[in-house]
Formats: structure tokens, sequence, C-alpha cells
């Protein structure tokens, strides 16, 4: 039980992380690269790819390392 629920704090904590990560890379990718803002392009590209994918990378990651070290520690 200790295993799943540390499991389910790292996916839920690699999520909030990875989105934060993922809208920092976002904005990073617009600034670099220079996107457009007409009529909203750029924030549309940050909040509906970037922030997914670093949402759902980091909550993988998360889980996967908090069921790991709870896997050591048992």
């Amino acid at each position: 039980m200790k295993i799943a629920l540390l499991a389910l704090l790292g996916l839920a904590l690699g999520a909030l992380g990875g989105a934060t990560l993922g809208i920092g890379a976002g904005l990073a990718w617009v600034g670099i690269f220079k996107t457009t803002s007409f009529e909203g392009y750029s924030a549309t590209l940050v909040f509906f790819t970037f922030m997914p994918l670093g949402s759902a990378i980091g909550a993988i990651a998360g889980a996967w390392l908090f069921g790991r070290l709870a896997v050591r520690d048992a």
C-alpha cells in the first residue's frame, strides 16, 4: 500500500513540476524562435503543446522515481 501511495504522490508532484517546466520551455521556445503572437498563437503553443507534454513526462518520471524509491525502501 505504501508503494502505491508514494507512486501516486510522485505522479501528482511530477505532473505539477513537469507542467511548470513545460511552461518555461515553451516560453523559451517562443523567445528563441520568435514565434508570432498574432491572435494569441504563442500562448496557444505554450499552453496547449508544451504544458501538457511537460505534465505527462513529469507525471511518468515522478511516479517511476517515487515508486522505485518506495520499492527500494521496502
